[in-house]
């Protein structure tokens, strides 16, 4: 989740929440794409889970890291919560249950965000390694209990913990058991956001798809193939979802302000406090109406706090967040950003694109969205399977990576970092699938072999 911001320039009017949207407008030859990426951390020798205190919790993992990396730690209460790359602009954080992220800096190209996230994971396995720690890499916990899950020391997250109860049944597994790959992409201006954020939001439950990777729960196949995904339609349905209205005329920065709007608050937070206001409206904030804090009224970083508490499939915020998929290997998290970047930074693939996913309805998009948690692949859309349009899709994202053109030291276009992707799809057979074959073959119905086999 993001790291919250502290500016306590006040907001005096609406078009101001528009402009810092609009802020994130970028020439093409500015743009970047920022590769973010949890993991589950847990004991090699017991495959249970890592606390954040004691000599070989999450604090002592930050604490190593900081040494090996020299980033800058950042604290809450007295705790380090997460590290920062105060140079190159990535970031390290923690997630409710202590998921361990990599919030990667803005980079060119797919060769430089395949050596961040290898430095990444040689960093945290090199010190977890000494701390008895792996790394699960998979997009669900997939034996520990909810009561079993520890709970990271973050202010934000004490909010929520008690909020989301009450809009879903399954917002407290998303926040401690779930594990996800995002891609973080530029756009040169309204239009061009509306076109990406329109194709990205039709294509999301595609990449869903392919990147299933979240078989179990509790010790056992839970019945879908990206379980996290189907946990995201039970958390917060005034927050999350396809966002129908994006494909409605006129949309744009001002109706996407709006939404996010009406989208009822977690907190306010003042120097280095939280206030719980969960379920208030920014609207009274800005009008300085709101009950819990009288008098006070919205802060840009109380905007920018309030944006990252929403969660569609896609977010805006000042760039756009892929969100759909589960997390996995190295291999994996560099093709979900291949798989978008290919297709939203070349024109003619993001024209085919469109052409794919324009003609569906927003009733066959929300269908889609439900079905592939459990079918994946084998889910359809239009009279076409999801295997069928997620080869269309790789295919422009091939060319689309092709005339970009950058070559790594070997002389390798980023075309080779789709390989993952289009072996699962071209065999029908998602990561998960083939984690539930070893499951009922070689593992012998157990979970535990996947600390070993599942892991950076």
């Amino acid at each position: 989740m993001a790291r919250d911001v502290s500016d306590t320039t006040p907001i005096g009017a609406r078009s101001e929440l528009v402009d810092w949207i609009a802020s994130g407008e970028k020439p093409r030859d500015a743009w970047r794409l920022g590769t973010e990426h949890e993991k589950i951390p847990f004991y090699t020798a017991d495959a249970t889970p890592v606390p954040y205190d004691g000599a070989k919790g999450i604090r002592a993992l930050l604490e190593g890291l900081q040494v090996r990396t020299g980033w800058a730690p950042i604290m809450e209460e007295g705790h380090p919560i997460g590290l920062a790359d105060e140079v190159g602009g990535g970031a390290i954080s923690l997630e409710p249950g202590g998921q361990f992220e990599l919030s990667g800096a803005p980079l060119r190209t797919l060769h430089e965000t395949a050596r961040e996230t290898a430095q990444h994971i040689a960093d945290a396995k090199a010190v977890g390694e000494g701390l008895g720690l792996g790394f699960l890499t998979l997009g669900m916990s997939p034996l520990w209990t909810r009561a079993e899950t520890p709970v990271m020391p973050k202010a934000r997250y004490r909010i929520m913990t008690n909020y989301m109860p009450k809009v879903g049944s399954l917002g407290l597994d998303m926040m401690y058991r779930t594990s996800t790959v995002q891609v973080n992409m530029d756009y040169a201006s309204e239009a061009d956001m509306v076109k990406k954020l329109r194709v990205s939001l039709a294509l999301q439950p595609i990449a869903t798809a392919i990147f299933a990777n979240s078989p179990f729960t509790e010790g056992k196949p839970n019945g879908f193939l990206s379980m996290r995904s189907q946990i995201w339609r039970d958390t917060d349905r005034d927050r999350t979802g396809m966002m129908a209205f994006a494909f409605e005329d006129g949309f744009g920065y001002e109706r996407y302000v709006d939404w996010v709007l009406d989208v009822p608050m977690y907190f306010v937070k003042r120097d280095a406090t939280y206030h719980d206001v969960a379920g208030s409206s920014f609207r009274d904030l800005f009008a300085g109406k709101l009950a819990q804090l009288p008098g006070e009224r919205a802060t840009q970083s109380d905007w920018a706090n309030h944006v990252s508490t929403v969660f569609p499939e896609v977010r805006l915020k000042r760039y756009l967040e892929m969100r759909g998929a589960d997390v996995g290997n190295v291999e994996h998290i560099v093709a979900l950003s291949a798989f978008w970047t290919g297709l939203l930074y070349d024109e003619a693939a993001l024209d085919g694109a469109w052409e794919l996913v324009k003609n569906w309805t927003v009733q066959e998009r929300e269908q889609l969205r439900a079905d592939v948690p459990k079918q994946a692949l084998k889910a359809s859309i239009a009279g076409r399977s999801v295997q069928d349009v997620a080869r269309d899709a790789l295919a422009l994202s091939r060319e689309g990576l092709k005339r970009r053109g950058y070559l790594d030291a070997a002389g390798q276009d980023e075309t080779r970092h789709l390989a993952y992707a289009e072996e699962i799809v071209a065999s029908g057979r998602t990561q998960a699938e083939r984690l539930l074959e070893l499951y009922h073959g070689a593992w012998r119905q157990s979970v535990v072999p996947a600390f070993r086999e599942c892991v950076f």
